[in-house]
């Protein structure tokens, strides 16, 4: 893949999440495996991108099939720093099968977290519905830019029960089972206020009050102090709540790129729990 489309595919991604966005202070992102080649040496050729959440190796063998020469990964492969490069680690692996395949690799994450129009605002439609949301905003505002952050705080215009809800983000997410930490008050306890969070929630709900609080995961103890305060918790595993909004994302790239690229979504991607 040229350099010139790896660019293109780049500038498609961040005009949608910009990687000022992102949480710099531990996350990872951007382009963080680039295979492409000089555009001389490169004849131009339709684009083929694929969409994932996690670049497992599963998906690293199916980008090579299916002929993707760029991957976007919704979490950053490449974490932490890297001392050595070794295929006896199943990521470090992958890597090398990509490196080898001139396959490219970017990640958006906390970007594809805080923008306006993002994973949490898809997750307040949800669960609330359209027409059902009074106000939301972030949890955590983006300093430059407060209409983006982390999380979201939702007041619905008309209360709903626990049951209901449950049921919507079931439904909406296409999920057969969700964890579900009930609070005292019953599974018909009127919610009025939903704190929000795609993947890991913990962190960003410290400090916030709501009637139920809506994430992919929570530890033990998190979930209990808000059940033990009056709260209820859904939790849906934590790649569950970001995976169905690849459909989103495929269709914003599809627009920006030529129309004879190509964007698909993994179909091997898959959250590594299940319940049986």
């Amino acid at each position: 893949m040229s350099k010139s489309s790896v660019k293109r595919v780049v500038n498609a991604i961040q005009k949608f999440y910009p990687t000022a966005l992102a949480d710099k202070s531990w996350d990872n992102t951007g382009l963080l495996l680039d295979s492409s080649v000089d555009d001389a040496t490169q004849p131009t050729s339709p684009i083929k991108v694929l969409l994932t959440i996690d670049l497992t190796q599963s998906v690293a063998d199916e980008a090579i099939k299916k002929g993707a020469k760029f991957v976007m990964a919704y979490h950053p492969f490449i974490f932490r720093g890297l001392k050595s490069i070794t295929p006896q680690d199943p990521q470090q692996n992958s890597l090398l099968k990509l490196v080898k395949n001139d396959i490219s690799v970017y990640s958006p994450h906390t970007a594809v977290d805080s923008a306006k129009g993002g994973v949490n605002d898809f997750l307040v439609t949800a669960i609330a519905g359209e027409s059902n949301v009074q106000c939301s905003s972030p949890i955590e505002p983006d300093s430059a830019n407060p209409e983006c952050g982390m999380g979201r705080l939702v007041n619905l215009n008309q209360p709903s029960t626990l049951n209901e809800l449950v049921s919507r983000v079931k439904e909406q997410l296409r999920l057969d089972h969700v964890q579900v930490a009930e609070s005292r008050k019953g599974a018909n306890q009127e919610i009025k206020s939903i704190a929000i969070c795609a993947g890991s929630g913990g962190g960003v709900f410290k400090g916030v009050k709501a009637d139920l609080y809506f994430t992919g995961e929570l530890s033990h103890h998190e979930a209990l102090f808000f059940k033990e305060s009056g709260s209820s918790v859904i939790c849906c595993n934590h790649s569950n709540t970001e995976r169905p909004f690849l459909k989103f994302i495929k269709e914003q790239l599809q627009k920006e790129l030529n129309s004879d690229d190509e964007v698909i979504i993994s179909e091997t991607d898959r959250d590594p729990f299940e319940t049986w």
